[in-house]
């Protein structure tokens, strides 16, 4: 059984890799604001939808999201990854789902046992007629999920009387560095926005042992630090040229990075990452609808799994946070998808120079499990 679960992780855990990619630079666009986004969150969430859909919806679903062929292979892959992930030792993280079903509204009794045995989610009925107090009630639970880091990812106006159901996850982490940067090294440097605009930013300082390489296929550098644990990390590309990160965003698709962290080994390096704070809110509906989820939206759409009544995707929001200082990292997202009726030691060599001084990818990633849990871009630090 033990075997059986492995290799339903494993899948599953593979498929988030490709899905974080295509995920990424869809929500990213051309745009060159600072960005972060958790795939998984995503990828968790719209699964779960997926398993309540029929006919073309779910195959389109399961063609964008990447599930496995086998149903049961892909739920049971699921649970595993989520309790190992929330087992994660020496740093906070937790993976949670929840669903909202309106009071009149009739969910299959299926439906909500394959949610809760394969998601871990809980299920909660909610008045939406008082679409106030509904939307309190799962902001509060995000908020409770991600450390108050989360906060007001429902709007208000985004829940009306006849909202039927809504599906969230919500992640969280925070971490300490293996090795922590000493705040007394923390200094204002130069950081090159574009070939153009330059500014002073708080910039940390140093010197370690990181595994540490090139991209050649991306015309890039990328460096790995370690989270208390060893577990978790965070993997930075820095691309060589000032105006190199679109090169990047674009071929992100031909870098197997877990396979070059697989084949690197330690190198001594000389870091210099400036502090940020970043906070992303999104409307995914049209991010999916390029991802190939377009039925899910429509009259059409076919959700028979989850109810008899019809059910149409309304929206798919998701709100993410990420703050990088000496101590370590804090991330976090939660992803709404809100549904509506149907009409509706040796002496060593010189170190290496690891200088984040121009706009860069970043990653937070599980060594083992190869599973990116947020990721995004930094084209400008701020603190603030």
């Amino acid at each position: 059984m033990a075997d059986k679960n492995t290799d339903a992780l494993r899948k599953v855990a593979l498929t988030t890799g490709e899905f974080s990619k295509n995920f990424l630079t869809t929500v990213a666009g051309d745009t060159s604001s600072n960005l972060v986004v958790s795939p998984l969150s995503a990828q968790v969430a719209l699964a779960m939808a997926a398993y309540g859909a029929g006919g073309k919806t779910a195959t389109q679903m399961r063609k964008s999201l990447l599930l496995p062929e086998d149903n049961q292979l892909g739920q049971s892959g699921y649970k595993s990854l989520i309790e190992r992930l929330n087992g994660v030792k020496e740093v906070e993280l937790r993976i949670a789902n929840k669903i909202y079903p309106a009071k009149q509204f009739v969910i299959k009794s299926a439906y909500k046992e394959l949610t809760a045995r394969k998601f871990l989610s809980r299920c909660e009925e909610l008045d939406f007629h008082n679409s106030e107090a509904a939307a309190r009630t799962i902001n509060s639970w995000c908020e409770q999920q991600t450390n108050n880091r989360i906060k007001d990812v429902i709007a208000r106006g985004s829940l009306h009387p006849n909202t039927a159901l809504v599906l969230v996850n919500a992640a969280y982490f925070k971490g300490s560095w293996a090795k922590r940067f000493d705040p007394s090294l923390t200094a204002d440097r130069p950081f090159h926005v574009n070939d153009k605009i330059s500014k002073i930013v708080p910039t940390m300082f140093l010197k370690h042992t990181f595994r540490f390489g090139h991209l050649p296929e991306v015309n890039a550098r990328f460096i790995e630090l370690p989270y208390r644990g060893n577990e978790l990390s965070m993997v930075i590309i820095l691309p060589k040229e000032v105006n190199g990160l679109k090169a990047v965003r674009d071929n992100l698709h031909k870098v197997n990075l877990a396979a070059r962290l697989k084949r690197t080994g330690p190198s001594h390096v000389e870091l210099s990452l400036p502090k940020f704070k970043i906070e992303t809110t999104l409307n995914l509906e049209q991010s999916l609808k390029i991802l190939g989820m377009t039925d899910m939206f429509q009259d059409g759409a076919d959700f028979s799994g989850i109810a008899d009544s019809g059910l149409k995707i309304s929206k798919v929001v998701q709100k993410t946070f990420i703050e990088v200082n000496e101590e370590g990292s804090e991330a976090a997202a939660a992803t709404v998808i809100v549904a509506m009726p149907i009409s509706l030691d040796a002496q060593p060599p010189p170190p290496e120079r690891f200088i984040v001084d121009r706009p860069v990818y970043y990653a937070i990633y599980h060594r083992d499990l190869e599973v990116t849990l947020f990721n995004g871009f930094l084209h400008q630090p701020s603190v603030s």
